[in-house]
């Protein structure tokens, strides 16, 4: 599937890079050309529109002959079709130019014509006065047309060279241009393929996590159903087993659906002022008896009031779930610290305890879903892997930041930076 999408991706990559490839030619081809074209026409239109015809005699408008073009040839057309020869004294020429624009009509066009081995550039437009009677030597001629020609082969041959190298460089630019499409395309599958890997992961942790409770339900149920004469107390121990993963499903099944919101962007923050005094003491209070029967000591100390914006039960989930891994992992007699203070425009909160710590190859890896240090003792006090991931999203939810230090043997640290303030 995956490398299917990478072809196709590839392809339209390429097809994108091939299109602005050719429209960026064709813009420099048609600038070029304009440019090349344009000090041309101009010349032949000035020296077109500098004379007119005054008692049938040629009158120029100016005498300046620096400011005329001397490649540009000017004829006129009579209303029979014919042409004269104002400024060109060889006949030969004229006449053979003459064929050049015979088929022209003076409808103010400019053509670029082949002509015997040369390039030409034509302009025709009508006579602009009403005194068109011109004397020569076949006698008066009436105009109706004004031809301008000038021999542009250098100008086309300009753009031949240019049209061949920008061929050129589109077919040596194919082959860049499918392997500057197939990199993209794979830099761009990476996130897609680390999404699906992700998933899958997830699913295939899921099933493993929620295969073993289920196998104790329905071991104990059919258990139970093999003796349906016993009382409640006599099977009061596979009871007790149901319930106890039935709860550990629900857990589960909850956690799931915590991240499976959060990463569908679902699971939106409901924010208020909070006393994280407040909270921590609430928190800490619920936590006092079940440390004190694990035989750890818990302690919060905060310094002074503090105060930011923030979803408060997010929060309290937060520290329940620090809270709940240190005591997992601290053996008794233990100690475990909850902190507050408050730097500048944040406000840090540390939970530390003295436990068995993280090894160092594990530090990196403790917010991963399912991940867990110690296996045997987490399925046994009942967790999932699930919660430090949770942790981690409500506080990047939060726009915080979240970090861990710890010694084998001599305690983990879980540092929160969160903002006073944050605008969401």
């Amino acid at each position: 599937m995956f490398q299917r999408t990478l072809r196709r991706l590839s392809a339209m990559n390429s097809i994108v890079f091939l299109i602005i490839f050719m429209v960026f030619g064709t813009v420099i081809y048609g600038y070029i050309s304009y440019r090349l074209f344009d000090k041309v026409d101009d010349a032949m239109r000035l020296k077109a529109t500098n004379f007119r015809i005054v008692n049938g005699r040629i009158i120029p408008q100016s005498r300046n002959r620096f400011l005329f073009d001397p490649r540009v040839i000017i004829m006129l057309r009579d209303v029979n079709g014919g042409t004269v020869n104002i400024f060109y004294t060889d006949d030969n020429d004229i006449t053979r130019l003459s064929e050049l624009v015979e088929d022209q009509k003076p409808d103010d066009r400019i053509v670029t014509k082949e002509f015997e081995n040369h390039s030409y550039r034509v302009i025709t437009f009508p006579y602009p006065f009403e005194d068109n009677l011109l004397m020569t030597d076949r006698g008066p001629i009436a105009i109706n047309g004004i031809i301008a020609i000038t021999l542009v082969d250098s100008e086309v041959a300009s753009l031949r060279h240019l049209l061949i190298i920008i061929a050129s460089g589109m077919i040596t630019g194919v082959l860049i241009i499918i392997l500057a499409g197939y990199y993209l395309a794979k830099r761009a599958m990476v996130p897609i393929q680390k999404s699906w890997d992700r998933q899958q992961q997830f699913v295939a942790d899921a099933s493993h996590e929620l295969r073993t409770p289920l196998a104790v339900v329905k071991s104990n149920a059919e258990l139970m159903l093999r003796h349906p004469d016993h009382t409640i107390e006599e099977e009061s121990i596979r009871v007790t087993n149901i319930a106890r993963e039935t709860r550990r499903m629900t857990k589960l099944v909850s956690d799931l659906l915590t991240l499976a919101r959060s990463d569908a962007n679902q699971s939106e923050l409901k924010l208020s002022l909070v006393s994280v005094n407040e909270l921590i003491n609430a928190v800490a209070e619920q936590f006092v008896p079940l440390a004190e029967m694990e035989g750890i000591t818990l302690q919060a100390e905060i310094s002074e009031q503090l105060e930011l914006t923030a979803d408060r039960e997010r929060l309290h989930q937060l520290l329940v779930i620090l809270l709940d891994n240190a005591i997992k992992y601290t053996l008794p007699p233990g100690k475990i610290f909850i902190t507050a203070t408050k730097h500048g425009g944040n406000i840090s909160v540390a939970v530390e305890d003295s436990g068995q710590g993280i090894p160092p190859e594990d530090l990196q890896r403790v917010f991963d879903r399912f991940f867990r240090s110690d296996k045997a003792r987490s399925r046994e006090k009942g967790g999932t892997g699930l919660g430090l991931a949770i942790a981690k999203w409500i506080i990047d939810k939060h726009g915080g930041k979240i970090t861990v230090e710890s010694k084998l043997g001599s305690g983990t640290k879980f540092s929160i930076m969160l903002p006073v303030k944050r605008v969401f």
